[in-house]
């Protein structure tokens, strides 16, 4: 199991516009094939900054699969106008006891 990491930095003033936007944008990446969870949390700090976490089966099913596909162009047109700066994504794995770490 892979979690997709992204701080949303929503532009501020444009957050009701976001969730909007969020909520047509979340069965493009619903259908794609590895696709597992998503949640999308505002912070309550700084609240035009938002927390994308997406579950995926594999790596693969994020980069390869809904990255290169139509629904991706979609969300794109979607969601991409709201970032300000654009975020940052990066991939985790879970650790337990016995798994040898990662290099």
């Amino acid at each position: 199991m892979i979690l997709e990491h992204a701080i949303l930095p929503v532009r501020p003033g444009r957050e009701s516009d976001f969730e909007a936007a969020m909520h047509r944008a979340r069965p493009l990446i619903a259908a794609q094939p590895g696709f597992v969870s998503l949640s999308v949390q505002r912070s309550l700090e700084t609240p035009n900054e938002y927390l994308l976490l997406v579950e995926w089966d594999s790596l693969e099913a994020h980069t390869e699969g809904f990255r290169t596909s139509p629904e991706y162009a979609r969300w794109r047109e979607l969601l991409h106008e709201f970032y300000d700066p654009f975020p940052r994504v990066e991939h985790f794995v879970e650790i337990s006891s016995g798994t040898p770490a990662l290099p």
